[in-house]
């Protein structure tokens, strides 16, 4: 159920990360924006537990999720103006 909850939250968090960081060059469409959220949740989730905020198992909550995903968003869009 942990990794089921995880994929919920950062569904949520992709969608607020995208309205908190609109222009961020990040990637667009819905799909992307989930997989960055979920991405963002399990960055948390294991940060999280790597500082002792979260216990063995225990996922991220949805604050620590939208912090993720802002976190993964924000070093997305910084890479891929380094590309361009």
């Amino acid at each position: 159920m942990g990794i089921l909850w995880t994929i919920i939250i950062g569904l949520i968090a992709g969608i607020v990360a995208k309205l908190i960081l609109p222009n961020s060059g990040g990637p667009s469409g819905f799909v992307m924006t989930a997989v960055l959220g979920i991405v963002g949740a399990f960055v948390a989730t294991f940060l999280g537990q790597a500082l002792g905020w979260y216990a063995a198992g225990e996922g991220a909550g949805l604050i620590g999720a939208i912090v993720g995903a802002v976190i993964v968003l924000f070093v997305w869009g910084a890479f891929m103006r380094r590309r361009a």
